[in-house]
């Protein structure tokens, strides 16, 4: 099997042969029996678009070449159980997926959430055992809750409903887990990001079925994610608050998300608009608006060439997220690794850019760093944050499939 479409050029073969290996030993260990199939659901990086997907904005959006990998059986009642290393089994009857007010910020949660989610659509599914190993380290804002519901999602979709679900359709029935059923107000950025893989520009004016435009990353550049630490479990109230202050923009003008209101319209009635919401909506609004063209700009650069113009996008991604969106530190905490690392990475590349990661608040960066300089800054992270902290990714062609 060719595992470039999965993992990129030059990745570690023994590494994955000992993960495989682990997941199917496992497997027949504790089930007496062989796993059928492998499945393979990826991290995702956001290069731009920060925090504008849940106002119907703009993204650019990466699949990357860490996975969690799954070894699975159907099974022949209509209970799904699901293992993984370190962790208390996973067991859903798919006749008993009602959310559960006390399974919120689960896996457990996620799992029937997308399991409710499809049966919504009138689809009749049964039950699977998997086995789970993964290398989407959680909290660093690579999406490893977005990597496992999209991954349920493509198991039922593959064992029970012939392949009927688009990698937009299970986007949004993760979504739907994340959202009703986990307790995180998200956008569709992350599911998206995974289920269709390769680098894309994904435009949700239409937010149930967004364009998608396929580009690739600059040719000498690696992407380079630090977790700088910081858990995201207790910053859900602080990623809800961005998108009710970019709606409550919206709500002033008689709008529901900020996609429908035009940015004159809103920069003409900033002055009114003080009376109404916060300094901090207006502001967060303003990026809204902002990256929307930042994503235009950047994808313009890429189809010309002008590597310049597209890392200049990301860096101006940044900033805004700083200073307009602020999401890189937890309010009147002073504890601040975000910031830290942004700041530290700036005054190592010389030729790249910079920026938070995912939700923000805590967790990660994101780097495009010129093979040239990978290996000073990687290194330099690692001495600040850990080795275990400084992931290489590459982008990932695939999105989460079947492998075998």
């Amino acid at each position: 099997m060719n595992f470039t479409n999965y993992y990129g050029e030059g990745f570690d073969v023994e590494a994955l042969k000992n993960r495989l290996n682990d997941i199917l030993v496992a497997f027949k260990t504790n089930e007496g029996a062989e796993a059928d199939y492998l499945f393979s659901s990826p991290g995702r990086a956001e290069i731009l678009g920060n925090h504008t997907d849940h106002n119907h904005g703009k993204v650019l959006v990466s699949a990357i070449s860490c996975d969690i990998l799954a070894a699975v059986k159907k099974r022949d009642d209509d209970v799904v159980k699901i293992c993984s290393k370190g962790y208390n089994p996973i067991k859903i009857k798919l006749s008993e997926t009602v959310a559960v007010q006390s399974e919120k910020g689960t896996s457990t949660a996620l799992a029937k959430g997308v399991a409710e989610s499809i049966k919504n659509r009138g689809f009749k599914i049964g039950g699977f055992t998997a086995y789970l190993t993964s290398n989407v380290f959680k909290g660093a804002g690579v999406s490893s809750s977005a990597a496992f519901e999209v991954l349920i999602a493509e198991i039922f979709n593959e064992l029970y409903l012939d392949d009927k679900l688009t990698a937009i359709d299970k986007a949004v029935i993760s979504q739907y887990s994340e959202n009703v059923y986990f307790g995180k107000p998200c956008g569709l950025l992350d599911q998206s990001g995974i289920a269709i893989g390769s680098l894309c520009k994904l435009d949700f004016k239409n937010p149930t079925s967004p364009t998608i435009e396929k580009f690739s990353m600059p040719k000498g550049y690696a992407l380079v994610i630090t977790n700088t630490g910081g858990d995201h479990a207790t910053l859900t109230a602080h990623y809800a608050a961005i998108r009710s202050e970019m709606e409550a923009v919206a709500n002033a003008f008689g709008k529901k998300v900020l996609r429908e209101v035009d940015y004159q319209k809103f920069f003409d009635g900033i002055a009114s608009l003080k009376s109404k919401v916060s300094d901090r909506a207006i502001l967060r609004a303003l990026h809204y608006y902002q990256e929307n063209e930042r994503v235009e700009k950047a994808c313009l650069s890429l189809k010309n060439g002008d590597v310049k113009g597209f890392l200049s996008a990301v860096n101006e991604s940044g900033l805004s997220s700083l200073i307009r969106l602020q999401n890189c530190s937890v309010p009147a905490e002073v504890s601040q690794p975000v910031v830290l690392g942004i700041e530290l990475s700036r005054s190592i590349i010389k030729d790249g850019a910079v920026r938070v990661h995912g939700g923000g608040f805590a967790g990660s960066i994101l780097a495009i760093v010129s093979e040239e300089e990978k290996e000073n800054y990687v290194k330099t992270m690692a001495k600040t944050f850990g080795e275990e902290n400084v992931f290489t990714a590459h982008v990932r062609p695939l999105g989460t499939a079947r492998m075998v």
